[in-house]
């Protein structure tokens, strides 16, 4: 006679017994592949484990079962290689007296206008300006990214918020020269009619220099409903890497008039691996007659 509860005894045993067949050979895989791992020794790395833990260090020896390797602090420390999740060589700019400095996490951006670097496929990040402008960035290849974003303070009371979208292009023509280009199109409400309005600046920019220490010239030409401004905006920024969480950031923009004004920004950037914020002033000779320091601007990023 047929046993139910025996069958379904013997179908979670199979099912047990084939998780973990399942799990042992993924293990193994994994050995497998991080055993064939093409180390240099004169190079460092870092090595990430499934529990979170990080190393970082220079690759000493490896059999089947464990790798070696020195950090700055400790001469020897053996990873199990089952243990390990991922490795990374470490870039040589990277290494600064032989301390690792991650790389810049808002390289793209200086306050508002963009660099000519360009994310990644699959990079992104969120910016938040002023707790009041929300904006998105995402590497579509590693040379386009698309952006956008809105302000939410017209929301307040019965208004309709401020969005934008912004694609970007850019590549790598020489060493430490990068070109790009794109669009920042803003829909806007139009106060007192019920409509809406667009504007926006078609751009150009060219930055010399690292991803730690550049400087960028740009050209764009603003628009209103289709019509284009027949001079253009002039922006120059840098920024400079002082030591491994801070940089001095600079964005200047000089917008026709009858000739040209100018606004001029200072300030600095702290940032993490994944998360940079900016500290900075805005200012002009007008706007020092009333605040001498400037108008305080503040900004976060969250890289993902």
């Amino acid at each position: 006679m047929f046993n139910l509860k025996e069958h379904k005894m013997k179908k979670l045993i199979l099912t047990i017994f084939f998780t973990m067949i399942v799990c042992s050979a993924s293990t193994v895989f994994g050995q497998k592949t991080f055993i064939s791992y093409p180390f240099d020794t004169t190079k460092t790395y870092i090595i990430e484990l499934h529990d979170g833990s990080r190393f970082i260090g220079n690759f000493l020896q490896k059999d089947s079962i464990s790798i070696v390797i020195k950090t700055s602090s400790i001469p020897k420390i053996e990873i199990p290689i089952q243990k390990i999740k991922s490795i990374e060589k470490v870039d040589p700019l990277n290494l600064k007296n032989g301390i690792y400095w991650f790389p810049n996490p808002n390289a793209t951006r200086y306050l508002f206008s963009p660099s000519a670097f360009t994310l990644k496929k699959g990079e992104g990040y969120y910016q938040n300006t002023y707790l009041l402008l929300n904006s998105f960035n995402v590497g579509i290849t590693d040379h386009i990214s698309i952006g956008g974003g809105l302000e939410i303070l017209s929301t307040f009371g019965e208004g309709d918020p401020i969005f934008f979208i912004t694609p970007k292009v850019g590549f790598n023509v020489v060493d430490k020269f990068n070109i790009g280009g794109g669009v920042l199109y803003a829909s806007t409400p139009s106060f007192g009619s019920g409509n809406r309005s667009s504007l926006g600046i078609v751009f150009g920019i060219g930055t010399y220099g690292s991803i730690d220490h550049n400087i960028t010239g740009g050209l764009g030409w603003g628009f209103v409903e289709g019509e284009f401004e027949s001079r253009p905006i002039i922006t120059v920024s840098g920024m400079t890497r002082i030591s491994k969480k801070t940089a001095l950031v600079t964005e200047n923009w000089f917008i026709p008039t009858d000739n040209y004004y100018g606004i001029i920004s200072y300030g600095i950037r702290f940032f993490g691996e994944k998360l940079a914020v900016d500290l900075a002033f805005i200012n002009n000779s007008d706007i020092a007659e009333i605040i001498f320091i400037g108008i305080p601007y503040v900004d976060f990023v969250v890289k993902f």
